[in-house]
C-alpha cells in the first residue's frame, strides 16, 4: 500500500509538471542494549520504527543472553543441544565459517570464560583462578558444535555460546534487508555502533561520512573522532577494549577473552575498525583481530581483498599511534 501511495504521488507530481521530491527519513530507537538510527531517502515513509523494533525483538528472542526464554539460553541449559530459528543458524553458521578462517581466534563457545571474568548476564563475586581457567576451557572449542539441519548440536553438555561479538552485525544486517526489500537505494543503519551503507546521501548525491571513534590520549578515556572515512556501500564497525572493561587490583580487565589462554586479551591493541561488505562480517572479524595483534591482524586483512581495517595500538613507550591497512587509506576523506 504505501508503495502504491508514492507511485501515485510521482505521478501526480510528474503530471503537474513537477519533479517528485526525495526527502529524508530518520528512524531513532533502543534495542540491544544500546541505540540504533535508521535513515533512507525516498519519496514517502516506506519503513516505520515498529518494523524495526519488530525485526530487533525477534532477533533478542533467539539470540539475547539477556532474555531467560531466548533459544540461546535454551541451548546453553540443554545436555545436547536444541531445534532453533534462522536467525540463530544465520549467526552460528557465520560464527563457524569465522572460526575456520581465524585458526579458533574467534570462538562463540567461550561464554563460559566471559561469563567467569565478569561480562556475562550474571554478576560474579570473584575473578576466576588458573585451577577455574583450565577447567572451563575443557568446554570450549566451537569444534563440539555441530549443525544439522535447523538443529544445533553440542558434542559436551558443558558447551555453551555467547553470540554478543556478531549479533550487533547481523542485526543491522537484517534491517538493511528490510529496507531493500522495499527497494530503497539510499540509507544508513547504524546499531551501537556497527554501520552499514547502501548510496548516498539525497538529492545531492554525496557519499556517506563514517566517522571512526577512537580513544584520545589515554586508551581508556576521552574518546574522539580520529579519521573519517566515505563510502556508498558497505559496512564498517568497531572493535575496542575501551569500551568494555573494569578495574581489579590495579588492573584492567578487557571483556575481549583470547579462547587460546582463557584470559582477557593482552596486546598492544587498543581498537580495530573493520570496513566489509556486510556488518555481520565486519563485526565477526573486529573481534578476531583485537585478538591477534597488531602484526598478526595487519597481515591477515591484507591477504583479503573483501576487507579493510584502521588500527589503533599503544607502543612500546606508551604512546598512542594508528596505522591501517593499503585498502582502507582509499576510503579516508
Amino acid at each position: 500500500m504505501r508503495l502504491t501511495i508514492a507511485f501515485f504521488i510521482a505521478i501526480c507530481c510528474i503530471a503537474a509538471g513537477r519533479r517528485p521530491t526525495v526527502r529524508k527519513f530518520l528512524i531513532t530507537g533502543e534495542g540491544q542494549g544500546t541505540t540504533y538510527q535508521v535513515i533512507y531517502y525516498s519519496l514517502d515513509s516506506v519503513v516505520t520504527k515498529k518494523q524495526i523494533d519488530s525485526i530487533i525483538d525477534r532477533i533478542d528472542s533467539s539470540l539475547s543472553l539477556y532474555k531467560p526464554y531466548s533459544l540461546i539460553n535454551r541451548f546453553n541449559h540443554s545436555d545436547s543441544g536444541i531445534i532453533v530459528d534462522d536467525h540463530f543458524l544465520a549467526v552460528l553458521n557465520k560464527s563457524l565459517k569465522t572460526f575456520r578462517d581465524t585458526e579458533g581466534l574467534f570462538d562463540v563457545t567461550v561464554q563460559p570464560l566471559v561469563q567467569a571474568w565478569g561480562f556475562g548476564a550474571k554478576p560474579i563475586t570473584e575473578l576466576p583462578d588458573s585451577h577455574a581457567i583450565r577447567s572451563l576451557k575443557e568446554c570450549v572449542g566451537s569444534q563440539h558444535l555441530q549443525v544439522l539441519d535447523n538443529r544445533i548440536v553440542k558434542k559436551k553438555s558443558c558447551t555453551q555460546i555467547d553470540l554478543n561479538g556478531i549479533a550487533q552485525g547481523y542485526t543491522v544486517d537484517v534491517i538493511a534487508g528490510l529496507l531493500d526489500q522495499h527497494f530503497l537505494l539510499n540509507y544508513m543503519v547504524e546499531l551501537g555502533g556497527e554501520i552499514r551503507v547502501k548510496g548516498r546521501k539525497q538529492p545531492d548525491n554525496e557519499k556517506m561520512k563514517v566517522g571512526i571513534e577512537t580513544p584520545g590520549d589515554d586508551e581508556f578515556q576521552r574518546r574522539i573522532m580520529q579519521k573519517v572515512i566515505t563510502i556508498d556501500q558497505g559496512a564498517i564497525t568497531t572493535s575496542g577494549n575501551y569500551r568494555r572493561y573494569y578495574e581489579s587490583q590495579g588492573k584492567r580487565i578487557s571483556h575481549l577473552i583470547d579462547p587460546r589462554t582463557g584470559y582477557p586479551v593482552q596486546n598492544e591493541l587498543i581498537s580495530v575498525s573493520v570496513y566489509a561488505e556486510d556488518a555481520m562480517t565486519a563485526d565477526a572479524l573486529d573481534n578476531a583481530l583485537m585478538v591477534m595483534g597488531l602484526e598478526k591482524a595487519i597481515k591477515f586483512v591484507e591477504d583479503r581483498k573483501d576487507l579493510a581495517a584502521h588500527f589503533v595500538y599503544k607502543a612500546k613507550n606508551g604512546s598512542i599511534h594508528d596505522t591501517m591497512s593499503t585498502r582502507f587509506y582509499q576510503l579516508i576523506k
